[in-house]
C-alpha cells in the first residue's frame, strides 16, 4: 500500500467533478493538494474544504489547452520548490455530436485538453517525476476502451491516454500509473460537452443524470491508487460494456447501437 501522509498531489481539473472528489480523498489521507483549473473561485472553495481536513492546499489557474499556461504552472512549482508525489490528470471535456458532423476544430480541441495538455505537463516535470517516482493517475473513460456513438473525438482522446500512460509505465519502472476508467458518473461532463460546432450543449444526458455517485467513484479510485492498480474500471451497471466488448464483441455492438447515446 502506498503512503499518502505528508505527500503532495497535483490535480488538474481539481475544482469540480471527479477532480474535486479526489482532492478530498487525498486530503483525508493527509496529502497536501495543488488544485488547478480555469476558475479560481471554484478552486478556492475546494481548497478551503481540504485545509479543513488538516492539509495544505494551493490554487493555480491553468488552462491545459494552452502550453504557455502549463509553462507558468511548471515555473511556479519549481520556484516554490514543491515536490510532487502524486499527479492526478482529470481536466477534460466531452462531446455530443455525430462523427462526420463534428468540425475538425472540435476534434483538435478535445485532443489538446484531454491528451496533449497532460502529456505536456508530465514531460515538463520529467526530471522530478523520474527522480521521485511520481505516481500518475489519469482519468480516462469506458470510452477509452471502445468507441461509442456521438463521442468519436472524446473516444479518440481517451484511447490516446491509454497508449501513452501504459507505455510510460513500461519504460520507467519508478513511475507508476493508474488509469481510472469511469462509466457514467454523476457530474456535469455531459452539460459541458461540445456539439459539432464547438459549443457547450448545456444538456445533462439521462445516463449521466442517473450515473454513479462521484464521491463513491473517488473512494474506489483512491483505493486503486493506494494498491498500485494499473487500471480500474469504476461505475454502475453500464460498465458491463467493458467485458462485453472484450469477450462478446457482437453483443457489445448490438447494445452500443441501440443504447441512448446522448
Amino acid at each position: 500500500m502506498l503512503e499518502f501522509n505528508n505527500k503532495t498531489a497535483l490535480i488538474t481539473g481539481g475544482g469540480t467533478g471527479i477532480g474535486e472528489a479526489m482532492a478530498y480523498q487525498y486530503a483525508m489521507k493527509g496529502t497536501n493538494v495543488i488544485l488547478t483549473g480555469r476558475r479560481i473561485e471554484v478552486l478556492e472553495k475546494v481548497a478551503k474544504k481540504c485545509t479543513e481536513l488538516g492539509v495544505k492546499a494551493w490554487c493555480k489557474t491553468v488552462d491545459v489547452e494552452k502550453p504557455e499556461s502549463i509553462d507558468e504552472l511548471v515555473a511556479w512549482v519549481k520556484n516554490e520548490r514543491h515536490l510532487i508525489d502524486f499527479l492526478l490528470l482529470n481536466a477534460g471535456i466531452s462531446q455530443r455530436a455525430l462523427t462526420l458532423e463534428t468540425d475538425i476544430s472540435v476534434d483538435r480541441r478535445l485532443m489538446e485538453v484531454n491528451y496533449f495538455g497532460g502529456i505536456y505537463l508530465v514531460k515538463s516535470l520529467k526530471d522530478m517525476f523520474i527522480e521521485r517516482g511520481v505516481h500518475i493517475a489519469v482519468v480516462s473513460s469506458v470510452s477509452g476502451v471502445f468507441g461509442f456513438p456521438v463521442r468519436s473525438a472524446y473516444c479518440a482522446s481517451k484511447h490516446a491516454i491509454h497508449g501513452f500512460y501504459e507505455t510510460i509505465a513500461l519504460e520507467y519502472p519508478q513511475i507508476k500509473t493508474t488509469i481510472i476508467i469511469p462509466g457514467r458518473i454523476h457530474t456535469d461532463v455531459s452539460k459541458n460537452a461540445l456539439d459539432g460546432n464547438g459549443k457547450a450543449t448545456g444538456i445533462m444526458d439521462p445516463g449521466q443524470a442517473n450515473g454513479y455517485d462521484v464521491n463513491k467513484c473517488a473512494k474506489v479510485a483512491i483505493r486503486a491508487i493506494a494498491r498500485g492498480k494499473h487500471q480500474k474500471v469504476i461505475g454502475g451497471f453500464d460498465t458491463i460494456m467493458v467485458p462485453f466488448y472484450k469477450y462478446v464483441p457482437w453483443l457489445f455492438r448490438l447494445i452500443a447501437r441501440n443504447v441512448s447515446a446522448r
